[in-house]
């Protein structure tokens, strides 16, 4: 039977020392029983309480911070789908470079790698991880590139090779990066786990079947080694997906302890239409960290939207900061416009507002991250809550001009808006954020 919060609290030092990460025992205590922090992270635990809740407080899926400063957290997920609650820690997208690539080939990938950034609803979003591996024979060129790649983009390696000895001299060059090895067999998992350890890496297992995987990642586990990730050993698209699906449920429903790692995969199918479809897959079947052999923008900028999408909490809105925002360099008397604080309906409205090429102000209420018509319906959207926003923020005593734009969609709170704001005069604008541009050509200029 699963013990509550305060149950397990009573097992706890109750010194709220908070060298845990939590304010008090009890928070932690709370953690402990919703299975999102581990016993060990409490450095005065007593014998009784690691005996009593050892394993039980553990997570089902083991989170496992990669990078200097663990930023980078994979695993830890709590649920199967995500619209029971959330999906937390997004999967990991990163670039390979082999040992044996062109020098010039390399510099342009490790530039990709340190230098790529998309912008999308507010969010920055980059590659996480650099891969490499060993091809050649050089062990000491492996390392090399290990610490190059490291020290130009100080993004997390995933360092793959099949010579055991070569992966240790690149995990000993680049410590302190809080990378992954990748044991190419189960004996040479057993001798680098000792490696990861001495060095603050992770290690990802293999096997030649699910079953040995299993074993080996109890044994790894049983040796005091709990860094782990998985690999799965199939063939096919549908293979992974199963596997991927098999471990997640057994972690989740049967607390299996040990499945309930995040996973490695290395897409390389030769063709970048399929290894996006692995990609995909990775994304929505609770991938931990995916490698792609090369950089596509396009692709990388789907599979990024589609990671965001995955992973936005669906009980949470994206939303942006309420506030009258500049589109170019407004004046006191430039045209205003009205929306709501969804980040989707924020981004489109001012970025057609760009495109217009006129300077304007954008009024944001607060509406709770909901889109205008949602808003609308919930009172969140309405002539008094605007006229409130507008005057409360200051922007009334900002500009001069007494003339705002609200979306054709909430044409009917244009009375109520100028009862609530005398003087000012409102107009309807389109429906549809796409038609600003002749809006704007035909109405304002």
């Amino acid at each position: 039977m699963a013990l509550t919060g305060l149950q397990i609290q009573k097992l706890l030092p109750a010194t709220n020392c908070k060298e845990c990460g939590s304010n008090t025992c009890l928070a932690f205590a709370m953690k402990l029983a919703g299975k999102k922090a581990e016993l060990s992270q409490c450095p005065y635990a007593s014998d009784e309480a690691k005996r009593v809740l050892g394993a039980a407080s553990e997570p089902p899926v083991r989170c496992i911070e990669l990078g200097p400063e663990r930023r980078l957290k994979l695993g830890g997920e709590v649920v199967l789908y995500r619209h029971e609650k959330s999906f937390v820690h997004q999967t990991a997208l990163g670039l390979n470079l082999n040992d044996t690539d062109a020098a010039e080939s390399i510099d342009a990938t490790i530039k990709i790698a340190a230098e790529y950034l998309l912008e999308r609803v507010g969010e920055k979003l980059q590659l996480d991880v650099v891969a490499i591996t060993q091809k050649g024979t050089d062990a000491g060129a492996f390392a090399g590139l290990a610490v190059k790649a490291w020290d130009r983009t100080k993004r997390p390696m995933v360092l793959r090779s099949r010579d055991a000895a070569a992966l240790t001299a690149a995990a000993v060059a680049v410590k302190g990066s809080r990378s992954l090895l990748c044991a190419p067999s189960p004996a040479a998992a057993r001798e680098l786990y000792r490696v990861a350890k001495e060095n603050d890496h992770a290690l990802a297992l293999t096997a030649p079947d699910l079953d040995q995987l299993v074993a080996l990642a109890a044994e790894i586990k049983a040796l005091g080694f709990n860094d782990m990730f998985l690999q799965f050993p199939t063939r096919s698209l549908a293979e992974q997906f199963q596997a991927a699906s098999i471990a997640r449920r057994a972690a989740l429903k049967d607390n299996f302890k040990a499945l309930g790692y995040p996973t490695l995969r290395f897409v390389e199918t030769g063709n970048l239409l399929d290894n996006t479809i692995e990609a995909t897959n990775e994304i929505i079947k609770y991938g931990g960290i995916c490698v792609l052999p090369e950089f596509d923008a396009a692709q990388m900028a789907s599979l990024m939207t589609l990671r965001l999408n995955i992973y936005t909490d669906p009980q949470k809105p994206i939303q942006v900061e309420p506030k009258a925002y500049a589109i170019g360099e407004p004046k006191p008397d430039s045209p205003i416009f009205v929306t709501t604080n969804f980040s989707l309906t924020y981004f489109i409205v001012s970025g057609e507002l760009e495109n217009c090429g006129i300077s304007a102000w954008l009024v944001v209420p607060e509406c709770e991250g909901m889109s205008v018509l949602t808003a609308w319906a919930a009172g969140k959207f309405s002539g008094a809550s605007i006229a409130k926003f507008i005057k409360e923020s200051g922007f009334e005593k900002q500009v001069t001009r007494r003339e705002l734009v609200i979306p054709g969609y909430v044409a009917q709170i244009s009375g109520e808006l100028e009862e609530n704001l005398p003087g000012w005069k409102v107009m309807v604008g389109p429906q549809e954020a796409g038609d600003l541009e002749s809006f704007v050509k035909s109405r304002l200029l």
